[in-house]
């Protein structure tokens, strides 16, 4: 069966592509603000859900549509595109202080059957000190400004400063492949 991607992520289309994956993408358009959580897993599933409901009604063919959330959760504090220079500095800043989790929902809808699995994912991720000069060129690139918790793990600048990762390189990225393989397997017996 076809792949729908229900996804505008640039780190989820790069999670994709790096997995072979053959997909077609096509966004929700919802206002993610409306959706309101105080659990970041309750808010990821939730997210993931209504961006699945959003877009089923767009599609014709049968497909496996996977939409998806992150939320990176540090110190207590649910964190997800920073608002502007100064919150995605003091979210930089603090991540050499207090380890980040990246609290994924993933839904996976059968468009044939309209069989719906909803899945969550949480790995780990510690960062070094990031010098402010790093700091200064992550913002002037603009990209954190689309990432939950102002960061990509691939971001060459960020990289040297990873201390570890707990879980996967796809999951901390926002879409973690090993649980949609299988949730795809289960959705196939």
């Amino acid at each position: 069966m076809n792949i729908i991607l229900g996804s505008a992520s640039k780190s989820r289309k790069r999670v994709m592509e790096r997995a072979g994956w053959k997909f077609t993408i096509i966004t929700a358009d919802i206002d993610e603000k409306a959706i309101r959580f105080d659990d970041p897993k309750d808010l990821v599933m939730a997210l993931a859900s209504a961006k699945a409901d959003a877009i089923l009604p767009k599609i014709k063919e049968k497909a496996f549509l996977i939409t998806a959330d992150q939320v990176v959760v540090c110190n207590n504090e649910i964190r997800e595109k920073p608002i502007d220079e100064k919150q995605a500095r003091e979210y930089l800043r603090s991540y050499a202080d207090y380890p980040a989790e990246a609290v994924n929902g993933i839904a996976i809808v059968n468009t044939e059957t309209k069989e719906r699995m909803v899945k969550l994912e949480i790995s780990k991720i510690k960062f070094k000190q990031i010098p402010e000069t790093i700091i200064d060129q992550l913002i002037s690139k603009g990209d954190i400004f689309s990432q939950a918790g102002s960061f990509s793990a691939e971001d060459p600048l960020l990289i040297p400063y990873i201390d570890y990762i707990e879980g996967t390189l796809d999951s901390v990225e926002g879409l973690p492949i090993e649980l949609i393989e299988d949730l795809i397997n289960k959705m196939n017996k």
